[in-house]
């Protein structure tokens, strides 16, 4: 194990060197004190006064490359509450920090700086060192690869900057193995893991200019990638693209059903989120699952030991504070007991696990908290929890969060540093409540933006059916709200029933957003735009001549009409007719926030068929392409799909009312593969559901998801 007290090539002392010292000097320290408290002097030095306690650690750079000046925040322990005589270096030239606390530094690539180790210096210790790339000023920069490991073929979107806004002689390579984008744009590429690749850097290279090199681990078959967030990707996709266990041969009832089904103390109304080979200390390396609970309560447990009834948890930790309880006296609302409802959020780098908790104490009084727990002990981590409680200004003074009426049923969001989350009020619509928008730094959780979307008209809350607010590679956010209180439509700083596309540079501000022509009928008659999240497609190329790449986003609601959205220029609102990239409409009302894969939508209308619309020229068809044979109960589904890059695909869509498991090829709804009710003596039938919006998650050969009591797995069966 490394030595954590000793930067690797330092000249600093041993370290039990350097505690032999630190022994004396206290010794001597302790015979002072004795001596002045004999002579009557109630004055002592303090022997901690001079002691380290810890060495500094970084655990993140975010971005991890850029040019001269570029903004860098440091992300690590133990930097001291304020600078003083403390520093900082890019691969050893001094840089000049903005902002300076325990957990977080602010600081400016220095001029001379080069490539390599950025390292946090305090009282004398330096920290371990962390990577820095120093690109040239407009050449590309890569900010992030999505997934960052899978097999040959496994489609990656590559985010950055400066990529130009087509590809001519640009390149890619996957540790020197060039690679064939299927689209590209100035910040967004999407490339398949070309044949012969090897892990090691993906880099861009623009104009002969090459990108910061970003790390790619290609592994065999049987890699797996994590699922940290909801749907997958923070486009929300709804696409694992990695499974390769799981293929239209095996996933049939003689060979596939369920496995294991492990009681908990709560309703699991989130996502399942997974870990691939996680070293946690004094247990080993695990495949680990992650969930929460209407208990306040969340989960670790071994992915690998969920069979039968019983399962192997890591650690389990309740997020209620002394005195409290979960939220059972809420003015309204069909979620009782109300503990932890969206689903978390994953950031391996900082070995975090976010989640939005609902309490209340004797008092009745209630509160919404942000947590972030370690990963590998569930110990809460950069000081938290904080208590949700922001405020905004309306045309009338000033609005306050509620926390008795506003609830958080979005799943979480981090993007660029930020957790996002996002709020809607209580089934009922109870009491006032607004569609908020609330960002955490995800290293200290302190509050950093807000933006109430309705200050002035009310309600609107952002619901989403379970799914969550999205982003784009320019970490732009996107969400739909829901229906106003008697509005008249958008205007002024209010947005009710509207896709909105929120700024993440400067202020954070409204860019851009659509509504409805009929809103105002809309809102009259409760049919939210909002009852689904959110879906951004890749960049869809339209072949005329000159070829056009064009940014869309989709979105339904419960008026039973998508919406086909340009995001450059999503349309805003005029009460007498849409201007808008495409719409048509669905079967019914939707609550189920529509998946991607190959070229193709998909969506599940409450109380009918699954299906599928395919994309030709970068145009939805207008009636589906396939659907399937059964019909759907009321809410309809909210699916997930699994594939081995651009084949094996297979959707997973689960009938809530009838408690039945869904297994459909991707290229045929019409073809079912699988469902839970095909085996002999409810072999697979699993305990009701606690929500309407579960999601199955499909990693490593199997699918998770919750129920009002347990989590549930299914996968290949023993032969």
């Amino acid at each position: 194990m490394r030595d954590i007290f000793t930067n690797p090539g330092s000249s600093a002392a041993p370290r039990g060197e350097r505690n032999a010292r630190i022994g004396m000097r206290n010794g001597l320290l302790v015979l002072l004190c004795s001596i002045i408290l004999a002579i009557g002097l109630t004055a002592c030095p303090s022997q901690n006064h001079h002691v380290v306690s810890s060495s500094p650690n970084i655990t993140s750079l975010n971005p991890n490359a850029g040019a001269v000046a570029a903004p860098v925040t440091i992300a690590g322990t133990n930097f001291g509450a304020t600078q003083g005589t403390s520093t900082v270096t890019f691969n050893g030239t001094s840089a000049t920090p903005t902002s300076w606390s325990a957990t977080s530094i602010a600081v400016q690539v220095p001029a001379g700086a080069t490539t390599g180790s950025v390292v946090v210096t305090v009282s004398g210790q330096a920290s371990n060192g962390v990577t820095f790339t120093v690109t040239v000023a407009g050449g590309p920069t890569i900010t992030n690869l999505n997934p960052s490991s899978g097999p040959v073929a496994t489609p990656v979107t590559i985010t950055g900057t400066n990529f130009g806004a087509t590809q001519g002689t640009s390149t890619i390579t996957f540790n020197g193995t060039s690679a064939t984008p299927t689209s590209w744009s100035a910040t967004s590429i999407a490339a398949p893991v070309p044949a012969g690749a090897t892990t090691g850097n993906v880099v861009v290279t623009v104009s002969g200019q090459a990108s910061n090199g970003v790390n790619f681990t290609v592994g065999s078959n049987s890699q797996t990638a994590d699922v940290a967030t909801w749907h997958y990707d923070i486009s929300r996709s709804g696409l694992n693209p990695s499974e390769t266990t799981l293929t239209p041969t095996n996933v049939k009832s003689t060979t596939f059903g369920k496995v294991g089904q492990f009681t908990v103390d709560g309703s699991i109304d989130g996502q399942i989120l997974y870990l691939s080979q996680l070293a946690i200390p004094g247990v080993g390396t695990k495949n680990v699952v992650y969930f929460a609970t209407e208990n306040d309560s969340v989960y670790a447990i071994d992915a690998d030991s969920i069979t039968g009834t019983s399962a192997t948890v890591l650690w389990k930790k309740s997020t209620l504070l002394s005195g409290e309880t979960t939220a059972t006296g809420l003015p309204c609302g069909n979620i009782v007991p109300s503990g932890i409802l969206a689903t978390p959020v994953i950031d391996r780098s900082r070995n975090a696990i976010y989640v939005i908790a609902n309490s209340e104490n004797s008092a009745h009084t209630f509160f919404h908290r942000i947590h972030a727990l370690d990963l590998t002990t569930g110990d809460e981590l950069f000081g938290g929890p904080t208590t949700i409680a922001p405020t905004s200004p309306s045309q009338s003074g000033t609005v306050t969060f509620d926390p008795s009426t506003q609830h958080d049923r979005g799943a979480l969001l981090e993007s660029g540093n930020t957790i996002y989350t996002v709020w809607s009020g209580l089934d009922g619509d109870c009491g006032t409540y607004y569609a908020w928008v609330i960002g955490f730094s995800a290293d200290t959780l302190a509050q950093t933006r807000v933006l109430n979307l309705t200050p002035d008209v009310k309600g609107a809350g952002i619901w989403l059916g379970g799914g969550g607010a999205a982003a784009d590679s320019a970490g732009s956010i996107y969400a739909i709200t829901g229906n106003g209180f008697g509005t008249t439509g958008p205007s002024g700083n209010d947005y009710p029933n509207s896709f909105v596309r929120l700024s993440a540079s400067g202020v954070f501000s409204v860019a851009d957003f659509f509504a409805p022509d009929n809103t105002i009928t809309d809102d009259a008659d409760d049919l939210d735009f909002g009852s689904a999240g959110p879906l951004l497609l890749p960049d869809l190329v339209d072949t005329a001549v000159p070829p056009v790449t064009h940014h869309l986003a989709v979105g339904a609601g419960k008026d039973g009409v998508m919406y086909v959205l340009n995001r450059d220029n999503m349309g805003q609102y005029n009460s007498m007719n849409n201007t808008v990239y495409q719409q048509f409409p669905l079967a019914h009302a939707n609550f189920s926030t529509p998946v991607y894969f190959n070229n193709t939508v998909y969506v599940g209308p409450a109380e009918s068929a699954f299906a599928s619309y395919s994309i030709t020229n970068a145009k939805l068809a207008m009636t589906p392409s396939t659907v399937s044979a059964h019909v759907f109960s009321f809410f309809g589904p909210v699916a997930s799909i699994s594939s081995n890059g651009t084949t094996n695909g297979i959707v997973w869509a689960l009938d809530v009312n009838n408690g039945i498991l869904f297994a459909y090829d991707a290229t045929n709804l019409a073809n079912e593969f699988y469902d839970s009710t095909q085996a002999a003596g409810s072999r697979d039938s699993f305990a009701p559901l606690g929500s309407h919006f579960i999601t199955p998650m499909v990693s490593n050969g199997k699918v998770y998801f919750g129920t009002g009591t347990t989590i549930v797995v299914f996968g290949l069966l023993a032969p």
